[in-house]
């Protein structure tokens, strides 16, 4: 899902929230940037979501006289800003829609207020509850801090978070339990045993992988501490490995590492046209 939101970002060239639900759509039912070519993993607060967004399309391309086989492909702005593409149901807070973000501050980096906003924007289409909301937009917040070269003891700081982040946050209040992590719940230093856990609820996620995070000197440190707090282990490596990953660089990481992954070459070429784009783009004005 997230090599789906990053090519989204790239192709429409711009945040298009009904293209991401697309391309979510045909990772779901044709394996689409699938390392296997099928799809595997999927959580069901996302297919839940993905249901919905189909059952939508087809209300949708009925009531506005367009075929199926062109809904997809819906360039028309007037149309793509009445469909509702908030598909969750409320409540849902997994944390699948934490793991795929880091293409959104990646892109829009250097409009902070508006990189929180689509960050948060991104999660909630399929995953409909404030906590997921807000949790995509904290850690949009730090990586976002982390491009502009924000060392890590001043960006996990409580005065980084009052000075900086609110500001982003553009005077939106974090829900108590985000707020909770932002204020550095995830500062124990005998993690598992003061109780940081990589649960698939996005409020333990966020913790433990910040946790991982602040608790370590490498990526590759950090990543095994991730793993071995446990239960939910790929998707809290996945979240702790977007903040570690723009914070220490790709050069910190194991040549071994980069060696084993599939299709690394065009995710090379994917990020370079993150970069690219993101340079170009501009708000609507």
């Amino acid at each position: 899902m997230a090599l789906c939101l990053a090519i989204s970002l790239v192709a429409r060239r711009d945040f298009v929230l009904y293209d991401q639900l697309v391309r979510y759509k045909w990772w779901y039912r044709n394996g689409y940037m699938s390392s296997t070519g099928t799809c595997f993993d999927i959580g069901e607060s996302t297919r839940r979501s993905i249901h919905m967004f189909e059952s939508r399309q087809k209300d949708f391309a009925k009531k506005n006289n367009i075929s199926l086989e062109e809904i997809d492909f819906l360039s028309d702005n007037n149309l793509l800003e009445e469909f509702k593409v908030n598909c969750s149901a409320q409540g849902n807070a997994g944390n699948g829609a934490l793991m795929r973000l880091a293409s959104v501050p990646l892109f829009f980096n250097r409009f902070p207020e508006i990189a929180v906003e689509y960050s948060g924007r991104s999660g909630f289409i399929t995953h409909g509850d404030t906590k997921v909301f807000d949790a995509c937009r904290y850690c949009g917040a730090l990586i976002i801090a982390v491009m502009n070269n924000t060392k890590k003891d001043i960006l996990l700081s409580k005065k980084f978070y009052d000075s900086t982040i609110k500001q982003w946050l553009n005077k939106k209040q974090l829900h108590p339990e985000i707020d909770n992590i932002a204020n550095g719940s995830f500062q124990k230093k005998k993690g598992y045993d003061d109780g940081i856990r990589g649960k698939g609820y996005i409020v333990n996620a966020l913790e433990a992988a910040l946790w991982a995070f602040w608790s370590t000197d490498s990526f590759e440190k950090g990543v095994l501490a991730a793993v071995n707090l446990g239960d939910d282990t790929d998707t809290t490596a996945a979240i702790y490995g977007q903040l570690a990953g723009a914070y220490y660089g790709y050069s910190k990481l194991r040549p071994d590492w980069i060696d084993a992954i599939y299709a690394k070459e065009f995710i090379q070429c994917l990020c370079e046209w993150i970069a690219y784009e993101g340079d170009q783009w501009r708000p609507n004005t």
